[in-house]
């Protein structure tokens, strides 16, 4: 049964973490990619842990729900795809453009639309699938960057380094959906926010240990930086937790794929974010694939009715 707060809660998760993304690549400045990740996690950990507090306080009428077997293997599967499809995102923002780099990785929606029929046995109506593929058309539009390419050169243009980067982090973003979808029905209650916030606490916590592991090992010198960029980092931490309750909230309650198909609206909060925050020009071919994620958001909607 699709429960209906997949709806705002998808909305709200893709302008919050437009935003956070935004504000993620200032920091990508100054920090390594894994650093840069690691703000994610270990700014976002108290938001996570109090959340889940404020809720199980206020709203919660049951003793704490128990946890399934698969609970914490579906939570670190994720937690660790999503580490790497953030790090293969940060990667391809350095190849090209900020919006660029967002759009290749957008191709998530049809990867998780996939993976879901094929993994967890999801339905999708003939509307979602047109849907999908309005989306899909939109983000290759926005892919160019404004250039016009012929058909031949946009596909050898899908070889080039940020392609690569954009179109692997959105598979693993991809494996992320499944795996928080799956880690979110591991947990024994009917509240979709609880459960979605639990996920989300465990999960989070799992990341900052393992990234901040390895930039301990790895690139111990950026340690000192991540805490010193506490102010901007600080900001990252806030949203991405908050979106990621958004989003989990969303997978838990309704199909993943629907959730990524409307959460693809964040193209239009990143084209905005990479106007006026970032100073970035947009393209009437921008406009134009804007247009087209809009109407396949539409036609999501409609499927989903």
């Amino acid at each position: 049964m699709i429960a209906p707060i997949w709806l705002p809660a998808a909305l709200i998760g893709g302008a919050l973490q437009a935003w956070r993304t935004a504000v993620q690549r200032r920091v990508s400045r100054t920090l390594s990619i894994n650093a840069a990740g690691l703000v994610r996690y270990l700014y976002g950990l108290p938001v996570a842990v109090l959340l889940v507090i404020a809720y199980e306080a206020v709203f919660a009428r049951t003793p704490f729900p128990a946890l399934g077997v698969w609970f914490v293997p579906f939570c670190l599967g994720g937690g660790l795809a999503q580490i790497i499809a953030t790090n293969l995102l940060l990667m391809a923002f350095g190849e090209r453009n900020f919006v660029v780099g967002t759009a290749y990785s957008k191709t998530e929606a049809v990867q998780s639309a996939l993976l879901s029929v094929f993994l967890l046995g999801d339905h999708l109506s003939l509307p979602t699938w047109v849907g999908i593929g309005f989306g899909v058309a939109g983000v290759m539009v926005l892919s160019t960057g404004g250039k016009r390419m012929a058909a031949g050169a946009f596909l050898r243009a899908l070889g080039q380094p940020a392609a690569r980067y954009g179109i692997a982090s959105g598979f693993m973003f991809a494996l992320t959906t499944i795996g928080i979808r799956a880690a979110t029905q591991a947990v024994a209650t009917p509240d979709h926010i609880r459960a979605a916030l639990i996920v989300l606490a465990t999960t989070v916590a799992a990341q900052t240990v393992a990234q901040g592991a390895y930039l301990l090992l790895r690139e111990r010198d950026q340690v000192v930086r991540v805490f010193s960029e506490w102010r901007v980092a600080g900001q990252v931490g806030l949203m991405s937790s908050v979106a990621s309750a958004c989003w989990f909230t969303g997978f838990a309650s309704a199909p993943v794929a629907l959730v990524r198909i409307v959460g693809q609206i964040e193209v239009a909060f990143t084209m905005a974010f990479a106007h006026f925050y970032l100073g970035e020009k947009t393209s009437r071919s921008e406009i134009l694939g804007l247009i087209l994620v809009a109407t396949g958001v539409v036609f999501a909607l409609v499927g989903s009715l």
